[in-house]
């Protein structure tokens, strides 16, 4: 079967031109986001030193994984947690499932979890006739959309109160001309609970994992996840081995620069520490690779695992904010999508290293200090070298590079544009052999190019010196 290749361009194009509404709430909400984290970033003299060390902590843990995973996995079971080991998504959707048929559980709760996500669980659990609700309200809105987050941080971004209101009018039976936010949270609370009481378990992933305690941390604001690991007697955790840190003293670095970096705010509302299973109850802790010891051993990608999905990339990115998350088609958007998609399947994301103005705001806002934009433009060496770019760009790019390695060419091609253009008929611009201007009114060029103001204004002067 031919491979899905995904077609960002399009997707974002049909983002962007859906409405006149969307992609501008979409813009002024993240921007929002973005201001306010710049705002409480400088309000803390010591800002950069914290992601400085929040960065050589995790480039320390990356460089002894195994050490500190086993430390973790050692610490956790003596806690009381039974630990699994899962090498992929299929095992570790295969493990869930046997602890839940075990126990005869066909509803479970489930807190937000990229890595979750990331492995298909809910989609493989509900093939297997069990029910899963999500618990946190931007993702159980994107579950009755039938669609996966939008954002790592903010699921539903994407959609308007009136969306939300048509949506739950659909789902869950109520007004659709009710567009009151508050309503609409408490229609959610008053559908779910009922859920959450007859669920026979409860799912999270987790921010952080402390190997000196076999302890791990979730961070939420709606105290989701603590529903689900106290109301249900079982409680199953999947952690990504990448989100081991050493000891209880790093965790205050990466609780100081999580929420502040992905909402501007100073913490999450709930930061909960689980520690062995409560009293009565049973506690299961899936560490999962999925891909992520192939990334620790790629050398100019590694650095990625250090990745606290925050969101700060996408809320800055100005290529994400205007074509939304779910363009990307993958589990992870925005910039850091950029660069770990393609780690999972080079071929079908080879499109989303061209999804970026490399402008370098993804990296200067990365709160461990990961440098998005030059691994962004790494891939795109990869795309070319495995022969993945398209041969109409690869052909026009290989053309620009003559023309602007070569000033006189340059310039006898600038003259002939600005005698050409205006007597080139549309149908020639406006052609799909020219997707520069499916989406925009094509220039005109200017009489006079800065090189001839140049040298008529400033040369002799600058001459002089």
């Amino acid at each position: 079967m031919k491979k899905k290749i995904v077609n960002i361009e399009k997707n974002s194009a049909d983002f962007i031109n859906q409405d006149n509404i969307h992609e501008k709430e979409h813009d002024k909400n993240l921007w929002n986001a973005r201001v306010k984290r710049d705002r409480i970033a400088q309000s803390i003299p010591e800002w950069e030193e914290l992601k400085e060390l929040a960065s050589k902590i995790k480039e320390h843990t990356l460089s002894h994984l195994d050490e500190y995973v086993s430390t973790f996995a050692e610490n956790a079971s003596k806690r009381g947690a039974v630990v699994h080991w899962a090498r992929d998504a299929q095992e570790h959707n295969e493990i869930v499932y046997n602890i839940l048929q075990e126990r005869k559980v066909t509803e479970i709760i489930k807190s937000k979890s990229m890595l979750q996500e990331e492995c298909e669980m809910t989609s493989f659990l509900e093939s297997k006739g069990i029910e899963v609700t999500e618990s946190d309200l931007g993702e159980r809105i994107q579950q009755l959309s039938h669609q996966p987050p939008a954002h790592i941080v903010m699921p539903a971004i994407e959609k308007t109160t009136e969306d939300i209101a048509q949506l739950f009018a659909k789902t869950i039976g109520t007004d659709p001309n009710d567009t009151d936010p508050h309503s609409l949270n408490e229609a959610m609370r008053n559908n779910a609970r009922p859920k959450f009481l007859r669920a026979g378990a409860g799912m999270t992933g987790a921010n952080f994992a402390i190997a000196e305690t076999g302890t791990f941390v979730v961070c939420t604001n709606e105290g989701n996840a603590d529903i689900g690991a106290a109301v249900p007697p079982l409680h199953i955790a999947s952690i990504g081995i990448e989100k081991i840190i050493p000891k209880v003293e790093d965790l205050g670095i990466f609780i100081r620069l999580l929420s502040r970096s992905a909402l501007g705010t100073p913490a999450t509302q709930y930061t909960s520490h689980f520690t062995g299973p409560r009293k009565n109850g049973e506690l299961h802790i899936i560490i999962t690779d999925n891909g992520r010891s192939t990334r620790l051993g790629m050398e100019d990608f590694w650095t990625s695992l250090k990745c606290i999905r925050c969101g700060a990339c996408m809320n800055t990115c100005p290529v994400y904010r205007r074509s939304g998350g779910l363009s990307y088609e993958s589990t992870y958007s925005g910039p850091i999508g950029i660069i770990l998609s393609p780690t999972f399947d080079l071929e079908k994301y080879k499109e989303l290293p061209y999804h970026s103005t490399l402008c370098g705001s993804c990296s200067d806002v990365c709160p461990v200090k990961i440098d998005i934009s030059n691994q962004i433009y790494k891939w795109r060496k990869l795309v070319v070298d495995k022969g993945y770019m398209p041969s109409n760009r690869k052909y026009a790019l290989k053309a620009a590079g003559a023309v602007l390695g070569h000033p006189h060419l340059f310039r006898t091609t600038e003259a002939f544009a600005e005698k050409a253009l205006p007597i080139v008929p549309d149908f020639l611009i406006y052609s799909s052999l020219n997707p520069w201007t499916q989406e925009r009114k094509m220039f005109s060029m200017a009489k006079n190019t800065f090189r001839d103001w140049y040298i008529k204004n400033r040369k002799e002067k600058n001459d002089k010196y």
